[in-house]
């Protein structure tokens, strides 16, 4: 037992967990989460470590010396807004399974959680109609036609638009991003919806933002004095999104 002990010890020290999420995560939404497990030992390898991070759990069966390795798991936020993931733990049941040793990981792991897309109709929500005025050839990104670029994984993607190729280079999830169609731009009105709940009001909105970027229509948003302009980028959509994943419940 005292050299299980020790073994058990050992086989605990030094070792180094993050947790990644995609750059866009849902509430209520499944997601991979990325547990990269390093091991900065330079002698003795890792043997049967287990992860748990906010419940999810992963075993890593071996880690050779000064080597890192990933895996991801499905995991998701219950509710919008910045959330952490505070608890993390590294276990050893190596190596004859006598006692489980753990160690915390103390650092947290913040994300910002935007709001659970959800499909309504938005009375009065934008000063053009939710129809395209016209469509255009366009180089944009979009889902249509010929590859543009390779871009990070955001929620909504088409799994069959994954690039398998790239994530196992990049180490992330990658997506191919292919040319679209142009339209005419969109504002929402966050105070002009005709929905008197906070939560649906937040959450129908987002759904008409990915919605209409998807589409290729550059979509703004204005909540109170601070105004969005339109766009269809991944950053004009980041933006927005954040800003509603931030909003006060009371808003």
């Amino acid at each position: 037992m005292g050299v299980s002990g020790i073994f058990g010890k050992r086989n605990l020290s030094n070792i180094e967990v993050s947790v990644e999420a995609p750059p866009e995560v849902f509430a209520g939404v499944e997601f991979p989460m990325k547990i990269t497990l390093a091991n900065h030992r330079g002698f003795l390898p890792g043997f049967l470590l287990n992860v748990s991070a906010g419940g999810a759990q992963v075993l890593f069966p071996f880690i050779d010396t000064r080597a890192a390795q990933y895996k991801y798991v499905p995991f998701q936020f219950p509710a919008r807004g910045a959330q952490h993931i505070g608890e993390v733990h590294v276990c050893s049941v190596f190596p004859f399974n006598f006692f489980i040793r753990c160690t915390p990981v103390s650092r947290s792991h913040e994300f910002v959680v935007f709001p659970a897309p959800k499909k309504c109709n938005l009375h009065g929500a934008s000063d053009k109609n939710m129809r395209s005025g016209g469509e255009r050839p366009s180089d944009k990104s979009g889902f249509d036609s010929d590859i543009v670029s390779i871009r990070n994984y955001i929620h909504g993607d088409p799994l069959k638009y994954i690039s398998w190729k790239a994530t196992a280079r990049a180490g992330k999830l990658k997506t191919k991003e292919l040319s679209s169609m142009s339209f005419d731009p969109v504002l929402i009105d966050f105070g002009k919806t005709g929905i008197a709940d906070t939560e649906e009001r937040i959450s129908c909105i987002t759904h008409a933002i990915l919605s209409l970027i998807k589409r290729n229509i550059p979509v703004g948003l204005k909540i109170n004095d601070k105004v969005f302009p339109p766009g269809a980028s991944h950053a004009a959509r980041a933006a927005m999104l954040n800003a509603l994943a931030l909003l006060p419940a009371d808003n």
